[in-house]
């Protein structure tokens, strides 16, 4: 329901005698509050305020604040509460478990199905088709997401847990917590029939013959990460089995063959997810931990991933984020930048950079650098990988946006306002109007009449009473003229980013300093995911000239890379031969100095 933005309406004060009336609807609804804990959730005195909105699918919604944060919803007469509501009473509905890779997709929009709810030993809480109920993570009674049971849980364990199990409503990281002050769940313990459920999972994932004793959890006093924990944990009691069925069974094999087999028993135990998982947790500590210094931030991403974290795979074993329980890298830092490991901005829109990272974090420090790879092998790979990493330049798609005055021509296709389009759906659009609207002039098929329509979107006023037909390539490109322009960015190993406008280009300039010494400037290389301090270094290399990095004048957080002299000849190879650059993406070429002819 919140899972895209919402238009705020209305927003008023809540008086004395509807603040009764909710308070009694409050009370009706969730008979398990006690009547303090109700004046406490709508109070008397403190203010409280009723918004009213609607969301993208133009549902009417009221949603009631304290604090600064939702704490109820009502639709269609139905009152639901918030997560933050949920986080002060965790007990209010039913919940039920899921893993924390599932709340991405919760939060995307997606019903939880029945095969990401984890049964306790216990059972399953027990409801009836309708009710309203609470999504909880593994090993935290804190909710997460508040949705409406599709089937009783008779009918769910009927079903033998398959199928959509919960319609959801809201959750954590949706846009109506972002209305609130974005607060992060609290860590509760769980229930003792959930700490038995956590054991239940523990088991059935780790490798047979662990005995009793052995724990691979850590400390209860420690928060970290469930994901992170479980996939660090199975790794260490892979560690473990192998030594003790070493001692056992074993005795007469090399320690070193015994220890490789039980560990590629433990990978095998995974599935190919938490396989990923693992891989890409491990490339990450040791990247960090051994190939970036302070000096390199702020870093981008994607030069992270592909300089960095691939240097450190494995061989026989290749980083693929699609096959994680991410999906997205920029996922999986969020997940890395919630346990405080390091920060991620955006410096410039679409792009985002590594600025600062914990290198004192408990999980960096406890990191230990696989066999195979020592500290000085470290540091060679590390710079030949900068070497040898080929910069993989974005596709760029020119897209367009339905504008207000294009609709009537663009709705018949089922087409509002906003809608993105390519050039080609757009061409397509066009023809297959022009076709059944029979506008093709019979004497001439290279030209179209033009109706109302036509008249009113494409034609300005001064044009309305003197064109009467167009040719097919006008009408195409009068029709993309009057459209939103937007463009659309793939990097490499990531999602497609749309922008609005036109990208820029990379914009190369000369000035003249003191002395009539002259400077190449270049700006907006971050749009086309390259680091500046690596071009600027690249270069510096290549002409023997002085090269800084600058805040761009005009821009907030963009920087420009300044070289002493006219480099334009230096700068076109790199960008059109090296990184493989289109040359309509890149300005100011046309300074270069002309070369004198040789004899």
């Amino acid at each position: 329901m919140f899972a895209r933005a919402f238009r705020v309406r209305a927003n008023t004060s809540i008086k004395g005698s509807d603040r009764r009336k909710l308070r009694s609807d409050v009370a009706a609804a969730f008979p398990s509050l006690s009547t303090e804990q109700v004046a406490e959730l709508v109070p008397n005195k403190e203010e409280l305020n009723v918004i009213k909105i609607y969301s993208h699918k133009g549902e009417a919604i009221t949603v009631y604040m304290n604090h600064r944060n939702p704490i109820l919803f009502e639709a269609e007469k139905v009152l639901y509460p918030t997560v933050y509501t949920l986080w002060v009473y965790p007990d209010l509905l039913p919940a039920f478990a899921t893993w924390p890779p599932v709340l991405q997709k919760l939060a995307g929009g997606a019903d939880l199905m029945l095969p990401g709810v984890v049964v306790p030993p216990s059972g399953l809480p027990q409801v009836t088709r309708g009710t309203l109920c609470a999504v909880t993570l593994l090993g935290n009674r804190a909710p997460v997401a508040v949705g409406v049971a599709t089937m009783s849980t008779e009918e769910m364990l009927a079903a033998g847990m398959k199928g959509k199990g919960f319609a959801v409503l809201h959750t954590h990281l949706d846009h109506l917590w972002e209305y609130g002050d974005k607060s992060s769940p609290p860590t509760l313990a769980p229930l003792v029939t959930d700490s038995a459920a956590m054991e239940s999972a523990g088991d059935e994932e780790e490798l047979q013959g662990k005995e009793p004793g052995s724990s691979c959890s850590p400390e209860p006093e420690q928060h970290v990460d469930i994901r992170d924990l479980s996939l660090r944990d199975r790794d260490t009691c892979a560690e473990v089995l192998g030594k003790e069925e070493l001692h056992e069974n074993r005795a007469a094999e090399p320690a070193e063959d015994a220890s490789t087999q039980e560990q590629q028993e433990a990978e095998d135990s995974r599935t190919p997810q938490e396989q990923m998982d693992a891989l890409f947790h491990q490339c990450f500590f040791h990247a960090l931990k051994c190939r970036v210094k302070k000096s390199d931030l702020p870093l981008l991403t994607s030069t992270f991933l592909g300089s960095h974290m691939v240097s450190c795979c494995p061989a026989g074993k290749q980083l693929d984020i699609k096959k994680s329980s991410y999906k997205k890298f920029s996922k999986f830092l969020q997940c890395m930048q919630q346990q405080r490991i390091l920060q991620v901005k955006e410096l410039s829109k679409g792009v985002e950079s590594i600025v600062d990272v914990d290198w004192k974090h408990p999980d960096i420090k406890a990191f230990a650098v696989p066999e195979g790879f020592s500290s000085a092998s470290a540091a060679q790979d590390s710079k030949s990988e900068e070497r040898e990493h080929v910069y993989h330049a974005p596709e760029i798609i020119p897209l367009y946006g339905v504008s207000t005055k294009m609709i009537p021509l663009f709705q018949e296709s089922g087409h509002r306002k906003g809608s993105i389009l390519s050039s080609s759906e757009v061409r397509n659009i066009i023809i297959n109007y022009v076709k059944s609207n029979e506008l093709v002039d019979e004497t001439n098929k290279n030209f179209v009449k033009v109706n109302a329509i036509l008249c009113d979107c494409l034609l300005d006023k001064s044009e309305q009473d003197e064109i009467s037909h167009l040719k097919w390539d006008e009408l195409l490109s009068r029709c993309l003229e009057r459209l939103q322009p937007l463009h659309q960015v793939t990097f490499s190993g990531q999602e497609p980013v749309v922008r609005k406008g036109n990208i820029e280009p990379i914009d190369i300039s000369i000035a003249q300093r003191s002395s009539n010494k002259k400077v190449t400037i270049i700006k907006n290389l971050e749009l086309y995911g390259l680091d500046p301090q690596c071009v600027a270094n690249t270069l510096q290399q290549k002409v023997q000239a002085s090269a800084t990095i600058s805040p761009a004048p005009g821009t907030k957080d963009r920087v420009q890379v300044q070289i002493q002299g006219n480099q334009i000849h230096h700068l076109a190879k790199m960008l059109l031969e090296e990184y493989q650059l289109p040359r309509k993406y890149i300005q100011g070429l046309d300074k270069a100095p002309k070369l004198g002819r040789r004899k």
